[in-house]
């Protein structure tokens, strides 16, 4: 048994053993694996080993914890917190499973969207103590360092996107954001409710439209534009700066999506492939700037 389930035994209540080990598909940042238990119930352990986090690993780990603490007591349905593991070669924390899937498929999206939509708003209702705020958001997107798809024919395109987020941060309005949330990072019971809001890791203050644009983009690229949309207006009035926002998510999915594209393939959508995220992702672009310009 490796180190990581060595320790998650090490927290199981007296005579409990770990009879089985499931990966599970769908994630990128880290190895997520089910554990089911002898008394009937299972656990879920998280363990990031990709070595390209390793510099924020316990960073990522500590934050997920505290999260998960501070939304215990909320109508929030998250995992609860059974132990963390910060001085491992592999940074850890086991938490409970909450029954339920996620889905990417296209069959019953537009349900989905709209319980995304009301998921996320009730995310960013919740008012923390100041006190225990995540850390300010991060942008995942650079001037300078977007990547072009190569040959595309609409470089003056995305030129255009890219020098429309070279300014400051235009003023906003500061709420709790999950940060990384989408279909793949919530779960759905049988008749479509979301039973759980997962991967914490990346929890921060900023404005409401990180979450949005970046959820929008998601469905964009898996969907599209048009369900993309129906997401944001469910979701409540558009800021004033909403244009910057998008663009600053969508750009961080530059040129093929592929920290997406990945995961969406393991879980069935074999169609997202690179060329066609891509694409995807140009015409999000041009939608964007076409409507909100």
């Amino acid at each position: 048994m490796g180190g990581d389930e060595a320790w998650a035994r090490t927290l199981l209540p007296d005579g409990v053993k770990i009879l089985r080990t499931e990966t599970l598909a769908g994630g990128w940042s880290s190895l997520v694996r089910r554990l089911a238990l002898s008394d009937g119930t299972a656990l879920v352990l998280r363990s990031m080993r990709r070595p390209e986090l390793a510099a924020r690993a316990v960073d990522m780990i500590r934050r997920e914890a505290a999260m998960l603490r501070l939304l215990a007591p909320t109508d929030i349905p998250v995992p609860r917190l059974l132990g963390v593991r910060l001085d491992a070669p592999h940074p850890s924390l086991l938490m409970t499973h909450i029954p339920g899937q996620t889905h990417v498929g296209t069959e019953g999206a537009p349900a989905r969207a709209a319980a995304l939509a009301a998921q996320v708003t009730r995310i960013h209702r919740f008012r923390p103590p100041p006190s225990l705020r995540p850390p300010l958001y991060t942008a995942w997107a650079w001037p300078g360092e977007i990547r072009y798809p190569d040959g595309t024919a609409r470089r003056a395109m995305w030129q255009h996107a890219e020098h429309l987020i070279t300014r400051d941060p235009p003023p906003f309005t500061g709420r709790f954001l999950h940060r990384d949330f989408h279909l793949g990072n919530v779960l759905f019971g049988p008749s479509g409710e979301v039973t759980g809001v997962i991967d914490w890791t990346d929890a921060s203050w900023g404005p409401a439209d990180l979450d949005i644009g970046h959820c929008a983009t998601m469905l964009a690229l898996l969907h599209d534009d048009a369900l993309a949309e129906s997401f944001v207006d469910a979701c409540g009035p558009r800021g004033e700066h909403h244009l910057y926002w998008r663009l600053l998510s969508a750009l961080a999915f530059a040129p093929d999506a592929a920290n997406a594209g990945g995961p969406w393939r393991a879980l069935g959508r074999t169609d997202r492939t690179p060329a066609v995220l891509r694409d995807a992702l140009e015409r999000h672009l041009e939608y964007l700037l076409d409507t909100f310009e």
